[in-house]
């Protein structure tokens, strides 16, 4: 009798990690603070301004999402994530997190909840599992409840270096195919962000400047070949808010 394949996902996530990410194995607070100062400020504007509210943050991983949350006062915060690897980091600073998957811990929730963080997870589903999942957390949307992402940029120049820099990586986006599948699901409002490099000291600060730079040249590559500047997101992965529609 032949034996059932394993899925590819189980075998990867088991040593997630270790295999692909060691460096967070030895990853100290000051890794979390550096992430989070970073996140926040792209991520001003977006999260809710009560902070009582009910927010899940899927596919987790080791906690950074988490650690920014907490810190800016969130105190109703979940995380999930299948990889025990990155739980048990998580875990190691105190947060609350589900070792499941994400969408068992969805089918489990019903219009109670404020506000889904899903970075970079939407890229590791194929299109199938991409509308349950987007489904799945419209159903655990309160209307009006927020779903933040972040993903892949396939407009960005390095954007297929990012969609097969990780075998479980199953598709990218740009923000008009972000878009139209988020409407798909049910959600408007739809709003993009890149994410380039946030001055925090001299070196940050050359590099925004160049960045400036150099995403005014490739506007201005888009305009000459197509006539149009595109999204004008061009950084290799980016974010995006939309919001749960009334049924």
């Amino acid at each position: 009798m032949q034996q059932k394949p394993v899925d590819f996902r189980d075998r990867v996530y088991e040593h997630y990690v270790s295999e692909m990410k060691p460096e967070l194995l030895s990853a100290g607070i000051r890794s979390y603070e550096a992430w989070s100062a970073a996140a926040g400020r792209r991520l001003e504007g977006w999260l809710p301004a009560d902070k009582d509210v009910v927010i899940l943050d899927l596919a987790c991983g080791p906690g950074n999402m988490l650690h920014l949350l907490k810190s800016a006062g969130y105190r109703k915060v979940t995380g999930v994530d299948r990889s025990l690897e990155q739980v048990d980091l998580a875990r190691k600073f105190g947060f609350e997190v589900h070792c499941a998957d994400v969408f068992e811990f969805l089918a489990r929730r019903s219009a109670d909840t404020d506000c889904v963080v899903a970075f970079d997870i939407l890229e590791h589903l194929d299109k199938d599992e991409m509308f349950s999942f987007l489904d799945a957390c419209a159903k655990a949307l309160k209307p009006g409840g927020s779903l933040i992402v972040q993903t892949p940029n396939a407009e960005s120049p390095w954007g297929m270096s990012i969609r097969y820099a990780d075998i479980t990586h199953e598709q990218a986006f740009d923000p008009s195919s972000l878009r139209h599948v988020l409407a798909v699901a049910g959600f408007g409002n739809f709003e993009v962000r890149e994410c380039g490099p946030v001055v925090h000291g001299a070196v940050s600060l050359i590099r925004r400047l160049l960045w400036i730079v150099i995403r005014a040249g490739l506007a201005l590559w888009n305009l000459a070949e197509t006539g149009s500047r595109g999204s004008g997101v061009y950084t290799r992965v980016f974010l995006a808010r939309a919001m749960r529609l009334s049924a």
